[in-house]
């Protein structure tokens, strides 16, 4: 059996950020890097490209804070936002850079993951190549998963699908489709995310008609804007980095930022509070009547049904070349809030008994949530913190503690933000999509099924004692938020260190501490209960963490936990309002090398 020392799973934005991390410095340690396609990039992979696939992200937010997206090289401009063939292009560079590319084993997949019940710990690993349809297994001393969050899709089951005639495509397999973005196509969009109105936008710019639906019963339209908001018309993606800004947002860990006094006299006093809400306000209002919703009946249809203060990363931009909401209200597009009912030949047939003439039915309906492998020994999931079924654990546990846990992570949450207290139910009727009439799924880990919370400690590692004790396992990735390059980038160095016992604060002191463990574990908890409060669509009480302006604060802790300067601006002014981006953490590599006297 061929044994390493280390093992990664995934090349996407935070596999390849763990990889490159670890080789960096671990130079002379054997690494190999498994991706189950047949090209790197994740989401911008060669296979996930579409027609018109840019990102969010405007030109210089979107890179590793040692690697620069150069203009010389990658063609991109700065207020442009950037084209998935140029983050294609640039995952692949980053690779090549860095040394990862050769350590790359491409189609194969690993299918299962089996604990070792050995003193130090590590990995049985069985690997499949897609190629050959060889099965092997290989022995790892560490293991990082970064299978990321849009890996899998969920792709339901339509009453009547099979008579329906046409292509039904998850949004992930929109490019085996392109050949549908023409004239003469007519349509069914099902979704509400971003991805949908990039599917809206493309067919009906091609002269498609397309239908679009909402599920009366989901989460509806996600909260889109220009990327210039508030009345200041500031960049959304430096504002959620603007330190004085993410003051403003509740955050379990925001005392890793070192201000504690002002975020608890903003969420702790009535006069905060009534800041706090005025923010939000300001910035909700200025997206509604920017985007002109009530003028026209398709637009009204889009007006986002959730809190913008209780937002993820669900919000999107328009990064589009033409304006879409002028589209939107052509006779092209017309915008149903309604249930699929089902399906028959040529048709999409709602529940109120609007038929939907149809040759195409593109289903974007999210992503399933669990890593895409099984671990063993059964039962071993809870221990490691990661999202699964309650009816999969099978050893003992003590439920009465775990509810005594979320009880008090629940009591403190509200204490220290009472703003949350005020959490509105965002749709009386939301009924799960696997429950709706007409679409059926028996997948256990599809998006709606009921999961147990992640609980990963500092969104990264098990807080489990036997983990701990072997510290052989990683979640990167497990986490997202609008500053996804730099935690890669942070999370990768915190991996690497707490791998190597270096961490400053390091959770594995706490073996054999019952004291010390009890304390880990409901940090563990009080973090990841805090979704249901603040983020309640987005990460909620299954799905990985989702933030935005608590990113700065979580890379305080990330920090703080390698013993690290969070405060990087020089000058208390720029530190307050000058915002974040991935240059203020370009040397981060070469300070811990200095504070640990590494020469890697």
């Amino acid at each position: 059996m061929e044994k390493v020392d280390c093992v990664v799973i995934g090349t996407g934005l935070y596999g390849l950020g763990a990889a490159k991390q670890f080789r960096h410095f671990n130079p002379q340690s054997s690494l190999v890097v498994f991706e189950r396609e047949s090209s790197i990039g994740g989401t911008w992979a060669d296979h996930r490209l579409y027609p018109g696939i840019a990102a969010n992200n405007l030109f210089g937010t979107y890179e590793y804070p040692d690697f620069p997206m150069d203009f010389e090289v990658f063609g991109v401009k700065k207020n442009e936002h950037i084209p998935g063939a140029v983050l294609n292009a640039y995952h692949k560079a980053y690779a090549t850079e860095f040394g990862i590319t050769p350590l790359i084993r491409f189609t194969t997949k690993v299918l299962v993951a089996e604990h070792m019940e050995i003193e130090e710990g590590g990995w049985e690993l069985t690997v499949l190549n897609s190629e050959t349809n060889v099965e092997t297994k290989l022995y790892t001393r560490r293991l990082i998963v970064a299978t990321g969050q849009t890996s899998e899709a969920f792709v339901p089951h339509f009453d009547g699908q099979e008579t329906f005639g046409g292509p039904i495509f998850h949004g992930k397999d929109w490019p085996l489709y392109a050949d549908t973005i023409k004239k003469g196509t007519t349509i069914t969009v099902f979704g509400g995310t971003k991805f949908a109105w990039d599917a809206v936008y493309q067919y009906a710019s091609a002269g498609a008609r397309v239908n679009w639906v909402i599920r009366a019963s989901g989460h509806g339209p996600c909260w889109i804007s220009s990327p210039w908001v508030t009345p200041l018309k500031r960049w959304i993606e430096q504002l959620a980095n603007i330190r004085v800004l993410t003051w403003l947002s509740p955050c379990i860990w925001g005392q890793y930022d070192g201000y504690t006094r002002i975020r608890n006299f903003l969420h702790g006093t009535a006069i905060g509070r009534a800041i706090v809400r005025g923010f939000w306000s300001a910035l909700a209002q200025d997206v509604i009547s920017s985007n002109k919703y009530d003028s026209h009946p398709n637009t009204a249809k889009l007006k986002p049904w959730t809190k913008a203060m209780l937002t993820g990363t669900s919000y999107s931009l328009f990064n589009y070349q033409t304006d879409i909401l002028e589209l939107i209200k052509s006779d092209l597009v017309t915008v149903h809030v309604g249930e699929i009912d089902h399906l028959s030949p040529g048709a999409v047939h709602l529940a109120d008994g609007t038929n939907l003439e149809s040759n195409v039915l593109l289903s974007h309906t999210g992503w399933k949530h669990v890593p895409l492998l099984k671990f063993l020994p059964e039962g071993i999931e809870k221990e490691l913190g990661i999202s699964h079924s309650p009816l999969s654990y099978s050893g003992n546990v003590d439920l009465d503690s775990d509810k005594q846990l979320l009880q008090k992570a629940d009591e403190e949450i509200l204490r220290r933000f009472s703003i949350l207290k005020d959490t509105p139910n965002w749709n009386p009727n939301y009924v799960p999509l696997t429950e709706q009439k007409g679409i059926d799924s028996d997948d256990i880990d599809a998006p709606c099924k009921p999961l147990t919370p992640y609980m990963l400690y500092h969104f990264i590692i098990p807080s489990s004692e036997r983990f701990l004790r072997t510290r052989d396992i990683a979640f990167s990735g497990a986490v997202s938020n609008f500053s996804n390059p730099i935690t890669s980038h942070l999370c990768g160095l915190w991996i690497s260190a707490y791998f190597n016992g270096q961490l400053t604060i390091d959770p594995s002191a706490a073996v054999g501490d019952k004291k010390a463990l009890a304390e880990i574990k409901y940090e563990t908890v009080l973090h990841n209960r805090f979704g249901k409060w603040r983020y309640p669509t987005d990460w909620g009480t299954s799905r990985p963490p989702s933030f935005i302006f608590d990113a700065v604060p979580y890379l305080d802790l990330l920090l703080h936990d390698l013993g690290l300067q969070s405060h990087r601006k020089g000058g208390w002014w720029s530190e307050m309002w000058s915002p974040y981006d991935p240059r203020d953490y370009k040397t981060v590599n070469e300070e811990w090398e200095k504070m640990n006297k590494i020469k890697c």
